[in-house]
């Protein structure tokens, strides 16, 4: 009897440092995975070359998420199922038919505390440095658990067929862009990021996604010379003007001949009257042709961020746009492309007063028509739709399906428009409220 005795409690302590030491392992597992999965490859990417060989590991085996997950849950199932049938077996035997039900309630709170809630929370705060500790032993199981988690993982897609769910091997790759949005956003509506920043970060990233055509200065806007204008009134023409690039046309406004830089054109007439004590007459032989530059051409449709390689590869800041036709519709400078980026860039030509958008009296926004919707939420924090029109003015008239008159008033997306100017067919002015 003592000799039995003796066995039993032999049995029982082996069996409790068996129970315990799988415990350790469950939580292990519950760990790993949750580090490898909320670890961000961005900041993995950053540490590991600066020389961590775990975070390089960690990079590798989280390329693959449904084996590396696969293999973890093989793993911890295994060593939470053999550990909870060694419960069972000590419980049932110091209490009998009644052991069954104590060894669920003991094993339910070490394994949810112990084995789930201790080990996730450290590795959810330590996400990084989790995953770069866990990498070495957990590439060795993935590797020993492969041809299991490979039999399962076609079991799993072959069951998932039947119900007509289709798996993309590709679902794995982040959208990066949507990440960092995503991040940006989320860190403004919580006071950590400024609005500027996250407006400058989301601008260059757009840049891909937007073409030329909507941030251009419409060829209703363009300030142009006239080749065949005396050249006294072409200098006081480009000396008035707030621009120092400036098309030349000659005859119709569509046929551009060349861009005329106001420094090229100063230095030539500088030149032709012989200097401060030269003769004025002397201009009259001027030819406008001989200083202006070779127009650049691009396609409306060219994305911003090509267009601004193109610009830098050229060493050139002016284009004139035209859409498939060859018919002239606007110009791009490198100076407009970077305002989608930092904002907008004003010096000191720029008139003082100008003020695009305005705040009434009553809380409503007065802006110009032809302000694109982009910069409107940027500067409002709104989320207007830019899908179909490109300008406020364009919205309303999509929107609306005619053009406004003068005082009409447009509820839609939850904003009221109120249509105040309108010059010919264009809605120059509007004053917009957002409804509550």
């Amino acid at each position: 009897m003592e000799t039995a005795t003796g066995t039993l409690d032999a049995t029982f302590w082996i069996t409790s440092g068996v129970i315990l030491f799988l415990l350790v392992l469950s939580g292990f597992f519950s760990g790993s995975e949750t580090a490898l999965t909320a670890a961000s490859r961005g900041k993995l990417r950053s540490i590991a070359d600066k020389g961590n060989k775990g975070a390089e590991r960690a990079l590798r085996i989280t390329e693959d998420n449904e084996r590396l997950i696969g293999s973890v849950l093989l793993g911890n199932n295994l060593v939470n199922i053999l550990a909870a049938s060694l419960a069972t077996s000590i419980f049932t035997r110091a209490f009998g038919e009644s052991g069954v039900a104590l060894a669920t309630l003991v094993m339910t709170l070490l394994v949810l505390i112990f084995a789930e809630v201790l080990p996730k929370t450290y590795a959810i705060t330590n996400s990084e440095k989790a995953a770069s500790l866990v990498s070495a032993p957990i590439s060795i199981i993935v590797k020993v658990f492969a041809p299991i988690v490979a039999a399962v993982r076609l079991l799993v897609r072959g069951v998932l067929r039947v119900f007509g769910v289709q798996i993309d091997p590709n679902s794995n790759i982040l959208d990066v862009h949507a990440e960092i949005e995503g991040a940006l956003t989320l860190g403004h509506s919580e006071g950590v990021v400024e609005k500027e920043h996250r407006d400058r970060i989301l601008g260059a990233l757009d840049l891909n996604e937007r073409a030329v055509e909507e941030i251009m200065l419409h060829r209703s806007g363009i300030e142009m010379i006239n080749a065949d204008d005396n050249p006294e009134d072409i200098l006081g023409q480009c000396l008035q003007s707030n621009y120092t690039r400036l098309p030349v046309f000659q005859g119709d406004p569509e046929n551009i001949i060349g861009v005329i830089h106001a420094k090229d054109l100063l230095r030539a007439m500088y030149k032709i009257i012989g200097g401060p004590e030269g003769d004025a007459a002397k201009l009259r032989s001027f030819k406008l042709s001989d200083v202006a530059m070779k127009p650049y051409f691009v396609p409306e449709t060219s994305t911003l961020d090509e267009q601004m390689r193109q610009f830098l590869r050229r060493r050139t800041h002016f284009a004139l746009v035209v859409d498939e036709y060859g018919s002239l519709q606007g110009l791009i400078t490198l100076e407009d492309i970077l305002e989608e980026i930092v904002g907008e860039i004003t010096d000191e030509h720029d008139p003082a007063d100008e003020q695009v958008l305005q705040t009434g009296p009553d809380g409503n926004y007065v802006v110009e028509g032809a302000m694109t919707i982009r910069d409107l939420n940027r500067a409002t924090d709104w989320n207007l739709p830019d899908e179909e029109a490109n300008t406020v003015a364009g919205l309303v008239i999509h929107e609306a399906q005619m053009i406004p008159t003068r005082g009409q008033v447009f509820s839609f997306h939850g904003f009221r428009f109120e249509v105040c100017e309108r010059d010919g067919n264009r809605i120059t002015e509007l004053k917009i409220k957002r409804l509550s």
